[in-house]
């Protein structure tokens, strides 16, 4: 099978919207004038020289992590504070990124155009602006992805991978279509390089092998397509199993549970 690898509008291949597409970005919380809030991981703050600067700790399993600069520095003032939490089969992205970015806006003009509407919704608060906020929110993420990817921010993991242009081919044709009988060879023919090569790469960039991501992307689309109402069989036809059977037996030495079961039963 031919993958249909989506492009960006320079024609070059798209590394982040088949995990956009499953990523749910949720915001709450949002206060202005310099007001501190306890639990916000998302702040926009303003120093005395009018210079911005961005921060964002994103949220582990086991809440923020520590990190001294999502504190204001001295003559800094808080814009903007929120609390971003991210869930879906995206959330991968997230759990690559490091613990906290810092970025001082006039550093980065793409991430202040988007930062820069984001100020005025909370400081001049008009109709729509909570709406509005959660969409800007959502930009801001991504492009914050975008600049950890690009700066190499990650020292493993899956934005780790998808810098390295060939290793990001296979991830990707992983990502658009889970359910082809994908092979060692088969993705090692996507990136360009030798069976050996690619393993031994996206094992050293990524932290797992081929094959065991490609086994854990498949069974996190599998659990979202399940609490979305789908039944077993088109789950495991669409996620690529060979029977239901086999299906059910890959979910529950993941999960703990039958795929047959509702989380909030097994948990």
């Amino acid at each position: 099978m031919q993958v249909p690898y989506r492009t960006s509008f320079n024609g070059k291949l798209d590394r982040l919207s088949s995990l956009i597409d499953r990523l749910r970005v949720h915001v709450a919380n949002t206060l202005a004038g310099g007001t501190e809030l306890d639990t916000a991981n998302f702040r926009i703050y303003k120093s005395d020289d009018e210079a911005l600067r961005l921060v964002f700790c994103p949220l582990r399993q086991d809440g923020i992590g520590d990190c001294a600069d999502v504190a204001p520095c001295e003559r800094e003032t808080t814009l903007v504070a929120a609390r971003i939490t991210i869930s879906g089969i995206g959330r991968q992205l997230i759990n690559a990124l490091p613990d906290c970015i810092s970025v001082p806006l006039a550093e980065e003009p793409y991430l202040n155009a988007v930062v820069t509407p984001l100020i005025e919704e909370v400081t001049q608060p008009r109709c729509g602006g909570q709406a509005v906020f959660q969409r800007l929110c959502e930009v801001v993420v991504i492009r914050l992805l975008r600049h950890a990817m690009e700066e190499g921010k990650a020292d493993t993991g899956l934005l780790n991978g998808l810098a390295h242009p060939r290793i990001a081919a296979a991830l990707v044709a992983i990502h658009e279509a889970p359910g082809e009988a994908w092979t060692l060879e088969k993705l090692a023919t996507a990136a360009g390089m030798s069976r050996t090569q690619f393993a031994v790469t996206f094992k050293d960039l990524v932290g797992i092998t081929p094959m065991g991501y490609l086994s854990n992307w498949r069974l996190d689309i599998a659990r979202a397509e399940l609490e979305a109402g789908r039944q077993v069989k088109a789950v495991a036809t669409l996620c690529g199993f060979a029977s239901p059977a086999a299906f059910s037996r890959a979910f529950s030495r993941r999960f703990g549970y039958s795929p047959k079961k509702r989380p909030v039963e097994a948990a």
